[in-house]
């Protein structure tokens, strides 16, 4: 390969990413080559490549913590500032988008292990409590996935009427709902309880069905309807 610090034009072309990715598809690429097309260029004394693999050894090459990575810890690594970390956060909810649109189109909810499986990469690793729907038609077959609801540490608010409107408007026919514990305790709180019990008592008088409220953490999770308590 050529000097690391030679830009990436000097190179045969050959070597180069872009026309390897063209000649050979992107398959034959490394994860540091893809990463440089991103980029586009490196900086004054390092070639997209170098950038890109100091990128990677940031998060001991391991692309599923790239999501973790925020603007500010983008920009403590040499060579990248605010626009390349605009573009490779971009890249990220890009990535999350399409993985979220494949995974749920035309997937039937069979069992609560299909709903962490479908919702643990987004609510998992997270350091802070999310609140998501799932809108389901008559076949278990997922309408939409969406979330509902932000918040801290411990707990996230609810709104209920927000929650119906958008069910109402989906056609859904049920619903389940999915919150994960940054603690990693899945065991279900008073809040928890309440919370999932005052939901499923307001889609009652709409004839929404309630399937189940699955709690997540990064390895495992608590299901309601499992355990009985819905």
């Amino acid at each position: 390969m050529p000097s690391n610090h030679l830009s990436i034009k000097s190179w045969n072309k050959s070597d180069r990413p872009r026309e390897k990715f063209l000649e050979k598809g992107p398959r034959y690429l490394s994860d540091s080559e893809l990463l440089s097309i991103f980029l586009g260029t490196g900086s004054r004394n390092m070639s997209a490549i170098t950038l890109a693999k100091n990128i990677l050894a940031s998060i001991n090459n391991n692309l599923y913590n790239f999501k973790l990575l925020n603007e500010s810890e983008l920009m403590n690594i040499n060579g990248i500032g605010k626009s390349k970390a605009v573009t490779l956060l971009a890249l990220v909810e890009f990535s999350n988008r399409f993985s979220s649109a494949h995974k749920h189109i035309r997937i039937s909810i069979k069992s609560s292990s299909d709903v962490f499986n479908l919702l643990k990469s987004d609510l998992g690793s997270l350091h802070h409590e999310e609140f998501w729907i799932l809108h389901l038609n008559n076949s278990n077959k997922i309408i939409k996935k969406y979330r509902l609801s932000k918040g801290g540490i411990s707990s996230t608010l609810v709104d209920v009427r927000l929650l119906l409107k958008s069910a109402i408007i989906s056609g859904a026919t049920s619903i389940i709902l999915v919150h994960n514990h940054p603690s990693g305790n899945i065991k279900p709180s008073q809040e928890d309880i309440y919370i999932t019990s005052k939901i499923k008592i307001a889609c009652e008088k709409l004839d929404l069905k309630v399937l189940d409220h699955v709690i997540i953490s990064e390895k495992t999770y608590f299901s309601f309807a499992d355990e009985n308590i819905l």
